[in-house]
């Protein structure tokens, strides 16, 4: 559980963390401390999902010293735009009770805004408040966008992939670019019954969830499953004891219909 990325800016990363998703503040406490007990080193937050308090508690309450754990939370559509970002932000940042975040992201690409968020987030990482900076459910013409506008890349695109969307074409864009990608819903919602899946997660003698979050390390894509249950904390960490040959993952990445669990970043309302 300690394999690491190092972002464009020289950050280093865990690869595998904890969503906490529509998860409850109280439930967040609960499960942050939990997965930090059991060896996790990134909690995955955001305004939206109302608990940032909870994942601070969570934290602090781990035992665990604060820069051994990388804290990543996101800017919501309703507080984009420049000064609406700066004071959003420093509302996170009560919440979770700490001076420096590990990475800040755009959570969506709202037409007409975006740029001026990422202009605040550039001043938020100038003054040393964030370690990084990036964006979430951008594609390549949002980030086309930001380069257009600024001189410093997004460390991080979290986006929607898994084997059912394999967004090729934008991993390889942001592989070009330096950019990290990191998978939300990598187990898409629950919908693991395929039979590719069972079949090598029986020949490795692990879990179709765990085949899946396996081919996300050796994609060189972070992930963060979400989870509030004990049995299942661990078994999503235990993913770095096989690996998959190229013809499994192979398999796996032809498993791609672009299909969509969540909204589609071009095409959202809210």
């Amino acid at each position: 559980m300690t394999q690491f990325v190092t972002l464009n800016n020289g950050v280093s990363m865990p690869m595998l963390g904890l969503g906490v998703w529509k998860v409850s503040d109280d439930e967040a406490e609960r499960i942050v401390r939990e997965a930090i007990e059991k060896g996790y080193r990134a909690i995955d937050t955001a305004a939206a999902y109302g608990n940032e308090e909870g994942v601070g508690r969570g934290i602090a309450q781990s035992g665990v010293k604060r820069e051994d754990i990388f804290v990543t939370t996101k800017i919501w559509n309703s507080n984009q735009g420049y000064e609406q970002t700066l004071a959003a932000f420093d509302e996170s940042r009560r919440k979770l009770d700490m001076d420096v975040v590990d990475l800040l992201l755009i959570h969506w690409p709202v037409k007409g805004k975006y740029v001026d968020t990422w202009r605040a987030l550039e001043e938020i990482y100038s003054k040393g408040q964030v370690r990084a900076i990036g964006v979430s459910n951008f594609q390549t013409h949002h980030l086309d966008d930001i380069a257009a506008s600024s001189s410093l890349t997004p460390a991080v695109n979290q986006v929607e992939y898994h084997p059912l969307l394999t967004q090729e074409p934008l991993r390889a864009y942001c592989e070009q670019k330096g950019i990290r990608m990191t998978a939300w819903s990598p187990l898409m919602q629950g919908n693991l019954d395929l039979l590719v899946l069972k079949e090598i997660a029986e020949k490795h003698g692990k879990s179709p969830a765990q085949v899946v979050l396996r081919w996300d390390i050796q994609n060189g894509v972070i992930t963060i499953p979400k989870t509030t249950t004990s049995s299942r904390l661990i078994e999503n960490s235990q993913i770095f004891d096989f690996e998959l040959s190229a013809e499994e993952m192979k398999q796996i990445s032809a498993l791609n219909r672009n299909q969509r669990f969540g909204s589609d970043p071009d095409n959202f309302n809210f």
